[in-house]
């Protein structure tokens, strides 16, 4: 990500423009020295199928089989063979929201075995917050992160200057509002801040249950009460929806991650709430915004922090014949010596960070990224998805609910919620009905 010509080709990869076929395809199945691995088509994957090769198979003798997929389709892939276990893939790209859940139903390899043995692989400088979320209910580890990410805000400090506004380093969502109220119309077409909008559990659900979570609300109490038409998720969701109608991009409804970094890339727009891993989008050599970006910890309410946690990692398929082959290229993929290859072959910027202390500590890394790479470690840092609000959950999860239900729940939910947002009825009825959905989902752990 160290030129602007990088961050279009990202725009069009997440845009779907360039829609990433599989690749690689599937390699002999009885060939011990072979692996198949099935991944996400993110920037950051595309970069170590193209090192693999002569940076891990010239090394190790491990030939590496990539099928690379965009993310509705790798999950869907993942979910087929990972469930029956047809052991097709050796290696996948799972979140944390997959892995305790696939951890449960037996589908995973645990690593604490491999760990032990490979104590260069350094699990104590891996960021807490990460690897407690790749850990299942029985205490072991199933997965090691390539990259992760929290939440935070990004703003134009340009723009604050010129109409005197500051922000503290951990802003309340009131200073937030009143900011994009401020700055909304600073220039010519630009609005105060971009927020997703856009259905879906990953989309418009994340930002706005990480606002739920500090506003002091819950999906579902610790004995599966279902929350969602309470005062503090109602207001919380109305603060969200006014705010986004109020001082927002246009097309909100249809506003997702890379809408929104086009519209910041752009100047259309003065503040945006979203993803860590946006920064390096956004600091890209030529990139029209690099160096006027501020950035500030997820604003709060009532919690201390807020942002939320989310890793994409490579776990091993139980039913896979070679284990010690796939550990080989987990303990590459997920290591530190990894992050030097793509830093020199890439440039700094372009490592998938985010996962461990001992990036943070890079001179050559903190060179190109310091505007925002000690931000982003406090907000991953202080992500804690066993505890995200005011009042304990039955599941652990910041910006989702880790439960197999809630990729249904949160999309049929945020389909709602963007109604509202489009002006197609009230908050309040749009959580009348989602209430409804969640206390279907409450009532079958009830009786369980």
């Amino acid at each position: 990500m160290t030129s602007f010509t990088r961050l279009s080709a990202t725009l069009a990869v997440l845009l779907g423009a360039t829609a990433c076929a599989g690749a690689g395809g599937i390699g002999d199945p009885d060939d011990p020295e072979s692996i198949n691995v099935l991944m996400v088509n993110n920037p950051q994957m595309l970069d170590i199928q193209k090192l693999t090769a002569e940076h891990f198979t010239r090394r190790t003798g491990v030939k590496v089989n990539y099928t690379v997929l965009p993310e509705n389709d790798v999950r869907d892939k993942i979910s087929q063979d990972f469930t029956s276990q047809a052991g097709q893939y050796d290696v996948a790209t799972l979140s944390n929201y997959e892995v305790p859940i696939y951890a449960k139903n037996g589908w995973l390899e645990p690593l604490d075995g491999y760990l032990a043995a490979d104590p260069g692989f350094d699990q104590q400088d891996v960021l807490e917050p990460i690897w407690q979320s790749l850990t299942a209910a029985d205490g072991k580890v199933y997965a090691q992160p390539f990259y992760g990410e929290s939440s935070f805000l990004m703003y134009r400090k340009d723009i604050f200057a010129a109409k005197g506004i500051t922000l503290p380093e951990r802003p309340t969502w009131r200073q937030v509002a009143e900011a994009a109220a401020k700055v909304d119309g600073a220039q010519p077409g630009m609005k105060g801040i971009c927020l997703r909008g856009q259905p879906g559990w990953g989309q418009l659900m994340a930002p706005l249950t990480t606002v739920v979570n500090t506003f002091g609300g819950t999906w579902f109490t610790k004995d599966w009460q279902a929350k969602v038409d309470a005062p503090e998720f109602v207001e919380a969701t109305r603060f969200y929806v006014d705010l986004v109608r109020e001082h927002g991009e246009a097309g909100a409804p249809q506003a997702g991650f890379s809408e929104c970094l086009n519209n910041m890339t752009q100047g259309k727009v003065a503040m945006w709430y979203d993803a860590t891993s946006a920064a390096g989008l956004l600091e890209a050599a030529d990139s029209p915004v690099r160096g006027k970006l501020g950035f500030a910890q997820a604003p709060v309410v009532k919690t201390r922090s807020s942002g939320w946690l989310y890793t994409w990692a490579f776990a091993v398929q139980k039913a896979s014949k070679k284990h010690q082959a796939a550990w080989k290229f987990l303990s590459w993929a997920a290591g530190k010596d990894y992050e030097r290859v793509v830093g020199e072959a890439k440039g700094w910027s372009s490592i998938p960070d985010g996962k461990r202390a001992s990036t943070y500590a890079r001179p050559e890394y903190l060179k190109e990224t310091g505007s925002f790479a000690e931000q982003t470690r406090i907000a991953i840092s202080s992500a804690n998805p066993r505890d995200p609000g005011v009042q304990p959950r039955p599941a652990n999860g910041i910006q989702f609910v880790g439960i197999p239900e809630f990729t249904n729940l949160g999309t049929q939910v945020s389909q709602e919620v963007s109604a509202a947002i489009a002006g197609r009825g009230s908050v309040e009825d749009a959580l009348r009905a989602a209430q409804r959905l969640a206390d279907k989902v409450a009532a079958k752990y009830r009786k369980g």
